[in-house]
């Protein structure tokens, strides 16, 4: 068999060989590709030299297919088959799929976000998983390897920012969460109250340090943290049992507070911090494959929002 350069061959005058040897006629094959006659003869002549054979040769009542060209006639029409179905959008049935959607994320804000998501899918796409890791992690890392589909996280990557798209799922403002028995439950917490005080924090990423001494760094000043979780779970057993105070989103205190003697209180007035925004991350490489962009809508509809714009 003889080699064959791909890149010396014309590829679309495989279009013009399907239709020549279902018609078997250089005038029908040019009505039915809406060519002109003598550029279908052109491309017979082409496509001749390329398959070093006549194709079509003629009999007593017009034209015939040659040999050569009735044994490729089947893979011709296969060939172009699948080139189409390669080009063309990939097709999504929620009813029938089978898909599993994999979201990383902290636990509590998965669940005050994303909990709606299994009724929907009970619903519409009854044969999908949904399979949620809250361990400690790098989310953003997990997703540039292709391990999971979707990241809920308050903060961005630090870098490969532009591999990512993103949308809000809620915004929420930052408070102190405590036992209702610590010393500062009552009153206006001060800066200097709030720095003296012991400090547990949630690390995600199973990493320190966390985002407020971050931010304490740059003013020049310093807490003292004594305890550091993986898992927003433990926290209210903390502060109930000891005089831990800990800086969260209100959305996540307001849900570990059902049924906890626990307290919220302001954040001192030199530390105000701007509101939060939840995120839905996902990689670029997924943007426009129809199950994400199906997933995605689902979790905005039962955010009672549209779908806003991806950046």
């Amino acid at each position: 068999m003889r080699e064959v350069n791909l890149r010396s061959i014309d590829l679309n005058l495989l279009v013009v060989l399907e239709a020549l040897l279902e018609e078997r006629q250089v005038t029908k094959a040019a009505e039915r590709l809406n060519m002109s006659q003598p550029a279908v003869s052109r491309a017979l002549q082409r496509l001749r030299h390329t398959f070093s054979d006549p194709l079509l040769v003629r009999s007593g009542d017009g034209y015939d297919l040659s040999e050569r060209a009735k044994q490729i006639s089947t893979d011709v029409k296969s060939v172009l088959a699948n080139i189409k179905q390669i080009i063309a959008e990939p097709q999504f049935d929620p009813a029938t799929s089978k898909q599993i959607i994999q979201i990383a994320g902290p636990d509590l804000e998965m669940a005050l976000y994303l909990s709606d998501l299994l009724g929907v899918l009970q619903d519409t796409a009854p044969l999908m998983q949904v399979e949620l890791d809250s361990r400690p992690a790098d989310y953003f890392e997990m997703l540039a390897r292709d391990d999971i589909h979707f990241a809920v996280s308050g903060f961005g990557p630090n870098v490969g920012e532009d591999q990512f798209h993103r949308t809000v799922l809620g915004q929420t403002g930052l408070a102190i969460v405590m036992g209702a028995n610590n010393p500062l439950a009552n009153k206006e917490i001060t800066l200097d109250e709030y720095l003296n005080a012991r400090h547990g924090y949630v690390s995600l990423t199973g990493q320190g340090p966390a985002f407020m001494d971050t931010h304490l760094k740059e003013l020049r000043r310093k807490r003292t943290t004594v305890l550091r979780l993986t898992s927003f779970m433990g926290v209210a057993d903390f502060c109930e049992t000891t005089d831990l105070l800990f800086m969260l989103p209100v959305s996540l205190i307001e849900r570990l507070a059902i049924g906890r003697n626990l307290v919220t209180r302001p954040l001192p007035t030199d530390l105000k911090l701007p509101d939060l925004n939840i995120y839905l991350y996902w990689h670029a490489r997924h943007h426009n494959d129809p199950m994400h962009r199906w997933v995605r809508e689902q979790i905005a509809h039962t955010l009672n929002k549209k779908v806003p714009n991806m950046r």
